[in-house]
């Protein structure tokens, strides 16, 4: 099970997220923090929250290769990320360009309508159960 919590709420009272998530963490759930960048939160707070995948909002993806800006910030979340013993998950992947640039990043998991458009559970189902050759 993986639960995904986005930076906003997790700072929003950090007195009961802090424990709520280590909680979850000890039952197995597996913890992401998503739109990360878009916030308002401290560093330090991701050395105390017991996460395992650190997600790159997609407004730095978007303009990844093109926005020399976007592509610094996109570079130092990676590297923090992977310096915390963290998955990086880059959302928003539409182009060949932006995987490439991402692959280059060393960046192994991206999510985005390059891959699929959002899908219901049954359709999930069907694509898995078809890309498994069966």
């Amino acid at each position: 099970m993986e639960l995904e919590i986005t930076e906003t709420t997790a700072m929003q009272n950090v007195e009961f997220t802090t424990p709520m998530l280590r909680q979850l963490y000890d039952m197995g759930v597996h913890l992401s923090l998503d739109d990360f960048g878009t916030g308002y939160s401290s560093l330090g707070y991701l050395k105390k929250f017991p996460l395992h995948t650190l997600k790159i909002d997609q407004s730095f993806v978007r303009e990844l290769t093109t926005d020399p800006n976007d592509a610094a910030i996109v570079r130092a979340v990676i590297a923090l990320g992977q310096g915390l013993n963290l998955s990086v998950v880059a959302e928003g992947v539409e182009t060949r360009e932006q995987l490439a640039h991402l692959r280059s990043l060393n960046c192994r998991e991206m999510q985005g309508y390059l891959f699929s458009r959002p899908m219901t559970a049954l359709a999930a189902t069907q694509f898995l159960f078809l890309a498994n050759g069966r």
